[in-house]
């Protein structure tokens, strides 16, 4: 079984492929030299950011550890120490919201599990 990123990817759907190839782009794009590795089954970027597809749907999730309220509200879901964005295939991926969240996330205590 192939465990490298690249794998991964090929593995997934078309749709949610496509979406994982753009977002991991967008990470190595951003943050040049950033540690990319699989972990618990999918790929992790620095400790910070992770990058799983679903059935029908790729979530793109984020280290929030430590920031503000304020920041937290922009991620999906109510964790202490990970959140998330939800992107759909066929619905476009908004690189500069994403960006505007990576930067937030970068910010974060490592969660590094």
């Amino acid at each position: 079984m192939d465990r490298n990123v690249e794998g991964y990817i090929r593995r997934q759907k078309s749709a949610e492929g496509k979406i994982c190839i753009g977002l991991r782009a967008l990470i190595l794009e951003m943050f040049p030299g950033i540690r990319e590795e699989m972990r618990m089954g999918v790929p992790w970027y620095g400790g910070r950011f992770y990058v799983a597809a679903f059935k029908d749907h790729v979530n793109l999730g984020f280290s929030v550890e430590g920031l503000p309220e304020k920041e937290l509200g922009l991620f999906e879901g109510k964790g202490k120490y990970m959140r998330h964005i939800t992107l759909f295939p066929g619905k476009g991926m908004d690189r500069e919201r994403i960006g505007m969240l990576l930067e937030i996330a970068k910010k974060s205590k490592c969660y590094c599990p």
